[in-house]
Parts: C-alpha cells; structure tokens; sequence
C-alpha cells in the first residue's frame, strides 16, 4: 500500500516532486485497476498547484466516493440513471481537500445510491471476495496501493466494514466533522462522510488537515509509550448478533495484545437502551431514504437494482410517528453511550461480523456499525489482524463523541500492540 505520511516525507526531503507522488498513483492504476475495478474515472488532467510541496497534503492522489461531487468530473451515484451527470462546484469537503493541496485524480466506485447492490470491485486483500460496501471502490483502491487516501461515507457501515475487509485504516469521524453538502443524500441524520488510508497515522493526518484541527495528528514515538494506561472497554454488541470463530478470535487477539501492552482491558456490558436504539436504526434510515430518493423511485423505480427498489418498496410505510419516538429513543440512547466514556477512555469492539465474505453477490452485514452510526461517535477501523486463512478481521475503536483524537489513539495503540505481539 502506499502511505501518505511516507509519500509526505519524501516530498518534504526533496526525494520526490508532488508530480512524481501522482505519477507513482497512475502507475499503480495504470497497473491494478483492470483487474479490481476499483474506479469509474481518472482525471487525465489532474496535476499538483505550485504551492503543493508545502502544503498538507501536497502531491497527494485522492480517491472520492462516486456520490461525492467533484467540479467537472461526472457523479454518477453508482446508477445509470446519473450518466453524463457533472457538477460545477466541488463538495465542500473537496474543496478541504484541495485547500490542503490534495489532487482529486479519481472517483471510486460505490454500490447504486450507496445501498446494498454490489459493484463489480474486487477485494485485493481477499482475492474471491466482496470487498464491502457501499464505499468498495474507496477501500479497494487504498489496499491495491493505488491511491494513498479516499473519501467514503457511512450511513449504516459502508467505511468501517470495507476497511475491515480490505484490510486498510479508516474513520468514521464524529457526525457533522466534515460536511455531507454536496454528497448525494441517503439519510440526513446517519450519512457520515469518512476517511481510508493505509495506515492509522495516515488517516490521522490526512482528517487533521482536512479539518482543520491539528490536535487530531497522533503524537510521534511509540503509540505502547504514549498510549500506556489507556482504559480500554471491550464491547462484544450481543443484540447485533453473534460474531462469526474469526471475529471472536481477532478481538480476543486485540484485546490480549492492548493488555500486554500496557491497556487496562475494562469488559463491558450491553446497555439495554442502546440495543433498542440499534434495532431503531432502519426506521431512521428508511424514512429518510424514502424522501431523500423520492424522485428516483417516482419516476424511474424500475430501473433502480433490486435491493434497493425493495428498501424504498418498504420505507414508503414508515409512518412520521415511529420516525419520531425513533429520534426520541436515538437521543436518549446517545447520552447511554456516552455514560460508557466514564470508566473508559476508548471502546474495542468488531469491526464486521467476519472477513470478507466469499463471492460478490453481497456486501456483508453493517450489524455491528450501525449503533456508532447512529450515536454519532468516532470510529476508526484497526488494520493488521488475519484470519487463519489470510483474509483480513477487522476490529475497530470507538470513541466519546467529538474525541476523534482519542479513537484514533486507541486505534494506533492497538496497531502497535498487535504487530508487536505476532
């Protein structure tokens, strides 16, 4: 994969002009995409401002998520019913992007509308199978070392669940960190626009940048020095299912590294509230989603895919009042998550059910995102544990709403202690 604080640091010593970093990209895309499908263009015209080398993230290649507009490259929201579709102004959050000195070279694919129906991505870390969704094209091209860094977003587990199957860092920051205007709505409440990387440290400076907020960056020297004594929640979620062998072990594996590490390891119990909000989770998502494609679904339901046709099918009977005493249940049940920031300062807990499942006829399951979706608390998925067979398992850290820095921390920590312990 290719690291973006690696590629900084060889611009920063002059080994590498900011054009070089994006030729290494094309290079690579040049190289992977046939056989991944990670992208739906490449802007041949893309090239670093004269200002690049010192900024941020200059010379760095960005991937963007094809329901995140970018000036003068096509949106086409993973449907056909968008080609030829280009908008003139960027996203706010590419504008970020751009004012850091990061180059948009390419929109990544997602699933239709950021839903359920595959793409044809391919996983490169688990060759055979799906490499999650709906942000596929995202996570796909940071784990084939085509891109060191791609925007997604989030409404159920569409950054934290590729990123796990892929094998690659990512953040789901806090809710409203970065704005979702200009990113084609599924769900006013829940869509989060998050970050993929290859490793913690990346992802860290790539949001602090971003941002604006230089406290997100992680401190440098050894996160086991700076992280010793981090209290350390584990929280297995038992109302979102049992996981699967691979996932138990990978958290296990997690939790023992932290502990070895120096972590005090704190189990903790599901509070009943937040297993009600959970399966809340898709009255929220579903009255939304029905008015945020109402025009899709009246006037071209026929051509939208299967899955998602039958969801909008389903949404247009949720009645206003059970949205209501959902939103009420939802905020109540974030002051219950936040209570578990007391005796903790950050929460492990699966990433996914398992690896990857095999085969592109699904995207897996967002089971065990969904809760942190809907509190609106950081996520950030842990890279580095594989199942016996070589697929990537996912773990991820939770933090407190609005203390980005201490999931990513935690989830630096974790790294560190896992790679250390193998």
């Amino acid at each position: 994969m290719l690291s973006l604080l690696d590629l900084r640091r060889r611009i920063d010593a002059g080994d590498l002009t900011p054009a070089a970093a994006l030729d290494l990209c094309r290079a690579a895309i040049a190289a992977r995409e046939p056989e991944i499908r990670a992208l739906v263009h490449l802007d041949a015209h893309a090239a670093p401002g004269q200002s690049a080398a010192g900024a941020p993230l200059g010379g760095i290649a960005v991937g963007v998520k094809d329901i995140i507009d970018v000036a003068g490259l096509p949106t086409r929201m993973g449907s056909p019913l968008y080609d030829g579709d280009v908008p003139r102004a960027d996203a706010p959050v590419v504008t970020a992007l751009r004012r850091a000195g990061a180059v948009p070279l390419a929109k990544t694919t997602t699933t239709p509308f950021a839903f359920l129906d595959p793409t044809e991505t391919r996983n490169p870390a688990a060759p055979g199978c799906t490499p999650g969704g709906s942000s596929s094209g995202s996570a796909a091209a940071v784990a084939a070392g085509m891109l060191p860094l791609a925007l997604g977003t989030q409404t159920g587990g569409s950054v934290i669940r590729p990123a796990a199957f892929c094998g690659v860092a990512a953040i789901k920051p806090s809710a409203r960190l970065l704005p979702t205007v200009g990113v084609k709505c599924f769900s006013w409440t829940l869509d989060t626009v998050g970050l993929f990387a290859a490793t913690v440290p990346d992802v860290a400076y790539a949001l602090a940048a971003i941002a604006g907020r230089p406290e997100l960056c992680l401190p440098p020297g050894d996160p086991r020095e700076t992280g010793a004594g981090l209290r350390l929640g584990v929280l297995r979620q038992g109302f979102a299912g049992e996981a699967e062998p691979e996932a138990q072990a990978a958290l296990d594996e997690a939790a023992r590294a932290a502990e070895r590490a120096g972590a005090r390891i704190v189990p903790l119990a599901d509070p009943p509230l937040l297993a009600e909000a959970w399966r809340l989770h898709a009255t929220i998502q579903n009255f939304e989603a029905a008015q945020a494609l109402g025009w899709e679904y009246d006037t071209h339901r026929d051509a939208l895919p299967p899955l998602l046709q039958a969801l909008l099918d389903e949404a247009a009977i949720v009645e206003p009042g059970a949205y209501d005493d959902a939103r009420r249940v939802v905020h109540r049940a974030r002051g219950a998550a936040g209570a578990l920031f007391e005796e903790v300062d950050a929460i492990l807990a699966y990433a996914a059910p398992g690896p990857a499942p095999r085969g592109l006829g699904s995207t897996g399951s967002s089971s065990f995102n969904r809760l942190w979706t809907l509190t609106g608390d950081p996520c950030v998925a842990v890279p580095g544990i594989l199942a016996p067979d070589g697929r990537p398992v996912g773990v991820q850290t939770i933090a407190r709403f609005g203390r980005d820095e201490e999931a990513l921390r935690a989830a630096d920590f974790v790294a560190a202690a896992v790679a250390a312990a193998r």
